[in-house]
């Protein structure tokens, strides 16, 4: 029981960062790994935040009309990618995942780290087209057909791992010209609860979701997911990235003497 009331505490910081900054995978991934073989916890971690996106989708849905058709533009490549993903996380098993959790987690708390890196490239106060009301113009179809190759790979990232998917998507709209912060937060949960639940789908037929605390895990990220998309105007996004990307890279160096220290060590078999 002690085991259950901290993964649905973590749940709920996890989902209420994801909503703020993002990187709250860096937080539900290793502790789960903690109790689970690695597989199975990547794959319960996937289930644990899924409730997550909804939540915040739903509480900032008054800001995702001017962005709508991005999401029915990216949902199909993000979706493929994402199974792809999904399917390799499966056919991996864990000796090999394993080998790649340490890179994994550092890849994703450069990710959490990224904006802080670029804030003093862009000014402030720039308007991006969504702030400017250019978002529903016509693009050209290069534009159009790039963005969804860009969102094609990082959905591969997201079904095979997902710590930072949220991060990585904002950095894909940056590119792309998406830059109103209130606008993009929706639409960012919307693709990724999207191309997350097409890899949750995989895990389920694939059995390697471990019920007795993915379950728990939900109801907290219902929870932190709310909170998170409620409160996201009135949080310090960058002091709470501040926060994550330190515990990643402690996470991270953790991970590595683990592995590549002492050989690779498993909780439970391949």
């Amino acid at each position: 029981m002690e085991t259950q009331i901290v993964l649905f505490l973590v749940a709920i910081v996890a989902t209420a960062i994801n909503s703020i900054a993002g990187g709250g995978g860096l937080l539900t991934f290793p502790v789960l790994m903690t109790v689970l073989p690695p597989v199975i916890a990547d794959a319960t971690s996937a289930v644990a935040l899924l409730p997550a996106y909804m939540t915040s989708t739903w509480a900032g849905r008054k800001h995702l009309p001017p962005v709508r058709h991005w999401f029915w533009l990216l949902l199909g490549p993000s979706l493929l990618g994402s199974l792809i993903g999904a399917f390799l996380l499966n056919w991996s098993g864990n000796r090999s995942f394993t080998a790649l959790i340490p890179w994994l987690i550092l890849a994703a708390t450069l990710l959490t780290l990224r904006p802080l890196l670029t804030r003093t490239a862009h000014s402030a106060h720039s308007r991006g087209p969504v702030a400017t009301g250019e978002i529903t113009a016509a693009r050209s179809v290069s534009l159009q057909i790039g963005a969804g190759v860009l969102l094609f790979f990082v959905a591969i990232y997201g079904g095979y791992f997902g710590a930072g998917i949220g991060i990585l998507v904002i950095a894909a709209f940056d590119l792309i010209g998406l830059t109103d912060i209130h606008s993009i937060l929706p639409l960012k949960n919307a693709l990724c609860g999207s191309l997350r639940a097409v890899a949750v789908i995989v895990f389920l037929i694939e059995g390697k979701v471990n019920w007795k605390y993915g379950l728990v895990m939900a109801g907290g990220a219902l929870l932190g997911g709310y909170l998170g998309g409620s409160v996201v105007r009135w949080m310090n996004p960058t002091l709470v990235r501040i926060g994550i990307v330190t515990l990643g890279f402690g996470i991270a160096a953790y991970y590595f003497l683990k592995i590549y220290g002492a050989g690779i060590h498993l909780v439970g078999s391949d």
